[in-house]
């Protein structure tokens, strides 16, 4: 009985093994089948970025401002310092979104013999759209902060959508600061709007505060601590470089010495000082005194520190423009207190000449800012909804191109970019300029 049973065991697992051994083996022929061939494992090309790395957004328009699909590498020239490059990153963002986005490796690490590392995780996150909004509520007055309220919501309402990655952050007294996430519903931003309060010097307060050798007492620290966030961001921002940015500076602009008469004015009345004239020895009358130009007084506010103040501020903005177009960032400034009429009323006078120098300095210093970095501002003006449909169009159809320089000079940190398009009545806006980060000098042991 034993026996049986294991007789009609092994008549079981014979089956399978004479059929295994017919797919080695033909019968009745000896020759032998080749096991099948196993289909090809296609791999998607993957680029290196190097330290030389260049990726810039290219915004290609027609005649009709419109944007111009269907293009490809071939139907474009790129030269850096007169060197023409290989182009071998270029594919189209449509709506925000990358299409047919290539892979990318770091430069090749040093060798790591003898350690076991994991392999690194491709980035599976595909949204095409960046936005940072820097709230400097440093130097927005308190009775501007329902006009940035008005701003932040109109932001919300019309150019931030739930599939845009959003960081948020402000330069004082506000104390927001929202990492990049997929705000869903506007939630942080709503908190964000809550909050926003401005903590900004009014002209008042400006005039009426302690004189130091750099203008009023607070008033550069302010403006100081605002571009310190800014470039803060924009440093952090540089490591990013296969997507689209967009810095949504909204501020009041930047004045480091304003209102020089009236403070002197100010401070004439509050110690009972007497401004005089030079030449007062001739015999001018107090009247000709009266009806000449400030300007020829011996006006302590004209001088020493104070009259580098706007150098001061040009080379402040002139780092701001240097980090944000190294970190292929595009700025767009807000001016929250939209169309400015005259000063307020109920503050201390201001002649007309002094407003219209202070609001003139103040956009001014916006304007440079947009300009530079090949954004734009929104100034002067209570129709925001325009420039938000400007900014949602250009951050949503472009196109991402890069290269790794071939440029033979390495100590060549500023260099020129520029892009040639080889169809005729197309317009290309692009990062003319970048900078190469200079090499940090090693403290002596």
């Amino acid at each position: 009985m034993r026996q049986k049973l294991r007789a009609a065991w092994l008549a079981k697992i014979a089956v399978p093994t004479l059929l295994a051994t017919a797919v080695v083996t033909a019968q009745g022929t000896g020759q032998s089948t080749p096991p099948p061939t196993p289909a090809p494992q296609t791999q998607q090309t993957v680029f290196t970025k190097t330290v030389n790395y260049y990726a810039s957004d290219l915004r290609v328009r027609d005649s009709k401002n419109r944007f111009v699909p269907n293009l490809t590498k071939d139907d474009f020239e790129v030269y850096e310092d007169g060197i023409r490059q290989k182009v071998e990153v270029f594919y189209p963002v449509i709506g925000g979104r990358p299409m047919n986005a290539p892979q990318f490796s770091a430069a090749p690490a040093r060798s790591t013999s003898g350690l076991i590392l994991p392999k690194p995780r491709v980035q599976s996150d595909t949204s095409g759209r960046v936005f940072v909004i820097l709230i400097d509520d440093m130097n927005i007055i308190g009775a501007d902060s329902i006009l940035a309220r008005k701003v932040l919501k109109d932001i919300r309402n019309n150019l931030v959508q739930d599939n845009d990655l959003i960081g948020i952050v402000s330069s004082g007294y506000s104390s927001i600061e929202v990492d990049l996430t997929y705000d869903y519903n506007h939630v942080r931003l709503d908190e964000a709007i809550a909050k926003t309060m401005g903590s900004g010097m009014s002209p008042d307060e400006i005039i009426k505060a302690n004189q130091t050798s750099e203008g009023p007492a607070g008033l550069r620290y302010m403006a100081h601590t605002a571009m310190k966030t800014a470039n803060d961001i924009l440093n952090r921002a540089a490591a990013m470089t296969d997507r689209r940015k967009a810095f949504i500076y909204i501020s009041s602009g930047y004045d480091f010495n304003p209102f020089k008469d009236a403070r002197l004015k100010y401070q004439q009345e509050l110690y009972g000082m007497s401004t005089v004239r030079r030449d007062e020895a001739s015999g001018a009358s107090s009247s000709d005194i009266q009806n000449t130009d400030p300007s020829e007084y011996d006006n302590p506010f004209m001088k020493e520190g104070n009259r580098f103040a706007e150098a001061d501020l040009v080379a402040d903005l002139a780092e701001l423009i240097r980090n944000a177009n190294r970190a292929n960032m595009t700025v767009y400034t807000v001016d929250p207190r939209g169309l400015i009429a005259g000063p307020s009323i109920s503050g201390t006078t201001l002649s007309s000449r002094e407003w219209g120098d202070y609001i003139r300095s103040t956009t001014d210093s916006l304007i440079a800012l947009a300009d530079n970095t090949g954004g734009f501002c929104i100034c002067n003006t209570n129709d925001y909804l325009k420039g938000l449909e400007r900014i949602n169009n250009e951050t949503s159809d472009y196109y991402m191109l890069g290269y790794n320089s071939s440029n033979p000079d390495p100590f060549k940190y500023v260099r020129r970019v520029e892009i040639k398009s080889k169809r005729e009545g197309l317009t290309l806006d692009y990062r003319h300029e970048y900078s190469l980060k200079r090499p940090s000098k090693k403290p002596k042991k």
